[in-house]
C-alpha cells in the first residue's frame, strides 16, 4: 500500500524572520504597556519645569513648576493625609505651607542643652560657639517641663533663642554682628507691704497657712522669734501678726519678700520684732532679738523628755541620769546649730548614735544625738553659724522612735538647756537710733490698727 504524505508548504527566509519580528514586537508591548487593569493602579508623576527651564528649553511658558502626586483610590499612595509634595505637609494640593519661623522644645527627662539645640533643628556649631563665649551659659542648669523657643529668619538662621526661668527671670542667646550673645533678662517686680494674722488651733505650720502665708514665710517667722519663743511649747490660743512684701508682676503675686515686722502672743506674752536696713531685727526699743544661743534647735517639735537627773531610761530600764532634752520630730527634720561654734565631733559616739558635738568659745558645748546624717560640709574641725542646719533627726544609737537628744554645758557641766535664758545681742547703735524708730513706728501703728479693725469687725458679728 502506497502512503501519501503532504509536504508543508515553504516560505521564503525573509517572510519568516519578519513574522519572527512582529511576534517579538507583540510580546514586548505587553510588557511594557499594561492592561488597563493595571494602568488604573499607577501612580503618575507629572514633572514641570519652571518657567525659566521651560524658555531655556523652548518649552511652553505655560508649563508650570508644580509637582503634584495624582492618586486613583486604589493608589498606595492615597492621600488620606492630605500630604502635599510641593511642601511636605499636611494640606489640600496647590497649597503651600510657609516654613516655620519658630519652634518650641520642651526638655524632657535626660536633655541636656546640647540634645535641645539638636531637637531645634539647630547647628551644633553655634552652641558650640556660645558656650565657648559664655561661662554663664556653660553653667546655666536646665530642668524637665522647661520650654526653648528657638526663632529663625526667613532663610532659616536662628535669630534668637529665649527661655523662662521663673515669674522673674528669664534667659536668652540672640545673634548679633559677632556671634551669638547670652543674656539674663530680670524683670524688676513691684513690692508691696501686706498685712495678715492668725490664731493657732494646732500648729503654727497649719495656722500660717490658713492665713496665706507660705512655708517659708512660716520659717521665718519661727527664725524671728527663735530666741525668745520655744516653738514645742506653741499652744492654742497663741497668735501673730505680720507684715511682709509682696511682689507682684503686672498685677499678678509671684513671690514674697521680707518680713518687715511681726509680732508673736504665746502663753499670754507677746513678743514684737522689725525689721532694720542690717538685715536684723529688733523688738520696740530698739534691743536686739538675736542672742547667743536658740532657744530651741528644731523647730516645730516636741519635748518628748527632759532634763533630770533621776529618770528611768526606756531601753536600759534603770535609773540614769537624762543630761539633756529631747525633741521629737519626724525622721529627716532639719536638726539647727544652736549658736556660732566648731565641730569637735561629727561622727557615732556609743549609745548616742550619730552625734554631732559643737564647741561655742571656750566656756560652751552643745551636743545633737540620734541623728539620721549630717548636714553637706559638716565635719570635724569646720566652723558653723547659728541657724545652719547641721544634720536630721533619726533614731540611730539607744533610741525608741525618731527624736533629738540635745545637751547643754557650761564649763564642763551639763545644764538645763530649757532654764538657760541666753545673752542678749549688741542692741542697735545710738547713731542708727532715731532712724530706726522712724521705720519701726509706722510698721508698729499698723500692726496695732490692722489688730483693731479685726477686733472691731469680729465684734459686729457677734
Amino acid at each position: 500500500m502506497t502512503q501519501s504524505i503532504t509536504k508543508a508548504p515553504s516560505y521564503p527566509k525573509a517572510h519568516l524572520l519578519a513574522a519572527s519580528g512582529v511576534v517579538a514586537l507583540l510580546s514586548l508591548s505587553l510588557l511594557v504597556f499594561p492592561s488597563g487593569d493595571v494602568e488604573a493602579k499607577k501612580t503618575h508623576f507629572n514633572i514641570e519645569l519652571t518657567s525659566s527651564d521651560a524658555t531655556n528649553s523652548g518649552l511652553d511658558d505655560s508649563i508650570s513648576s508644580l509637582v503634584e502626586i495624582e492618586d486613583s483610590t486604589d493608589s498606595p499612595f492615597s492621600n488620606a493625609a492630605g500630604f502635599n509634595a510641593k511642601n511636605g505637609a499636611s494640606g489640600s494640593t496647590g497649597t503651600t505651607m510657609p516654613s516655620p519661623s519658630s519652634v518650641s522644645i520642651k526638655v524632657v527627662s535626660g536633655d541636656n542643652l546640647t540634645t535641645v539645640f539638636s531637637r531645634s533643628g539647630t547647628p551644633a556649631e553655634i552652641l558650640h560657639a556660645a558656650l565657648a563665649d559664655s561661662k554663664e551659659l556653660r553653667n546655666l542648669k536646665i530642668h524637665v517641663g522647661q520650654v526653648f523657643e528657638f526663632n529663625f529668619s526667613s532663610t532659616g538662621e536662628l535669630n534668637e533663642v529665649h527661655s523662662t526661668l521663673n515669674s522673674l527671670q528669664s534667659i536668652s542667646l540672640k545673634r548679633t554682628d559677632n556671634g551669638y550673645a547670652f543674656n539674663r533678662i530680670e524683670i524688676k517686680p513691684d513690692i508691696r507691704s501686706v498685712y495678715a494674722s492668725g490664731a493657732i488651733s494646732s500648729s503654727l505650720s497649719e495656722a500660717a497657712g490658713q492665713a496665706g502665708l507660705s512655708h517659708g514665710l512660716a520659717l521665718n517667722m519661727a527664725d524671728i522669734f527663735a530666741y525668745d519663743i520655744d516653738f514645742s511649747k506653741v499652744a492654742k490660743g497663741d497668735a501673730f501678726e505680720v507684715i511682709y512684701e509682696e511682689k507682684t508682676v503686672s498685677g499678678k503675686v509671684v513671690g514674697t519678700g521680707e518680713i518687715l515686722a511681726a509680732r508673736f502672743t504665746n502663753l499670754g506674752k507677746s513678743y514684737a520684732a522689725f525689721r532694720y536696713t542690717n538685715g536684723s531685727y529688733y523688738n520696740e526699743k530698739g534691743m536686739s532679738l538675736r542672742k547667743a544661743f536658740l532657744r530651741t534647735p528644731v523647730d516645730y517639735a516636741r519635748i518628748s523628755s527632759r532634763f533630770s537627773n533621776g529618770r528611768k531610761h526606756p531601753i536600759l530600764n534603770k535609773i540614769r541620769a537624762h543630761q539633756g532634752v529631747d525633741y521629737a520630730a519626724p525622721r529627716g527634720t532639719p536638726i539647727k546649730a544652736a549658736g556660732d561654734g566648731k565641730v569637735i565631733l561629727a561622727g557615732r559616739k556609743g549609745g548616742y548614735g550619730n552625734t554631732i558635738i559643737l564647741q561655742h568659745g571656750s566656756s560652751y558645748k552643745t551636743l545633737y544625738a540620734h541623728m539620721n546624717g549630717f548636714a553637706k560640709g559638716i565635719r570635724s574641725g569646720s566652723k558653723v553659724r547659728q541657724g545652719q542646719i547641721i544634720g536630721y533627726i533619726g533614731t540611730t544609737g539607744l533610741s525608741t522612735g525618731p527624736h533629738l537628744h540635745y545637751e547643754f554645758q557650761i564649763n564642763g557641766r551639763h545644764v538645763d538647756p530649757l532654764a538657760q535664758k541666753g545673752m542678749m545681742a549688741d542692741p542697735i547703735a545710738l547713731s542708727d537710733k532715731n532712724k530706726f524708730m522712724q521705720l519701726s513706728k509706722p510698721l508698729l501703728a499698723r500692726l496695732n490698727q490692722e489688730r483693731d479693725s479685726a477686733t472691731t469687725l469680729a465684734m459686729s458679728k457677734l
